[in-house]
């Protein structure tokens, strides 16, 4: 009797994980919510809770693919940012924008808002429209490549979390 329950345990504890996983991996996409960071956590608790070896092997290796994914997208939008010479003002522009593109436009304003206030941004600073355009062009560009890049990681941390898991209840 005491076995069934711990499994019941167990069971939740999975769903959830699978569900916050979901959630995570809509963040790298939609960054209201901190997609890498809720993955890295989702699968510590998840490895912790279930203590088998296969969950925490799972765990372990979804982390680090998920820290490397976190890692590697700030690293690559901030070597193209730097490349195209676009400062911090430019970009304090987008976020504002992305927040109010947020609250005007449903679902997709706040990436409609981040675009129109970085070429505000670029356009303040540049004094010319054909300038900022491409300047914005290319830092949206690698925003994008940051996001493409977190974001397959997530998922392939999600797919090691689905590996572990059927791994962890077989061997029960």
């Amino acid at each position: 009797m005491c076995e069934t329950g711990r499994v019941d345990a167990q069971i939740i504890y999975t769903i959830i994980a699978g569900l916050l996983l979901v959630v995570s991996a809509l963040g790298t996409i939609f960054p209201v919510l901190p997609g890498s960071l809720l993955t890295i956590g989702t699968l510590l608790a998840w490895g912790w809770l279930l203590g088998s070896g296969a969950s925490w092997w799972a765990a372990g290796l979804g982390m680090a693919i998920a820290l490397l994914g976190w890692s590697a997208s700030a690293i690559l939008t901030g070597k193209k940012l730097k490349e195209h010479q676009i400062p911090k003002g430019s970009i304090l522009f987008a976020v504002v924008g992305a927040i109010a593109g947020a609250f005007i436009i449903p679902v997709v304003g706040m990436f409609i808002g981040f675009a129109v206030g970085l070429f505000a941004g670029e356009s303040v600073r540049r004094r010319e429209v054909s300038g900022a355009f491409g300047s914005s062009w290319a830092a949206l560009k690698a925003m994008g490549l940051g996001i493409v890049v977190e974001f397959g990681c997530v998922l392939l941390a999600s797919s090691i979390w689905v590996i572990g898991m059927i791994m962890h209840f077989v061997m029960r």
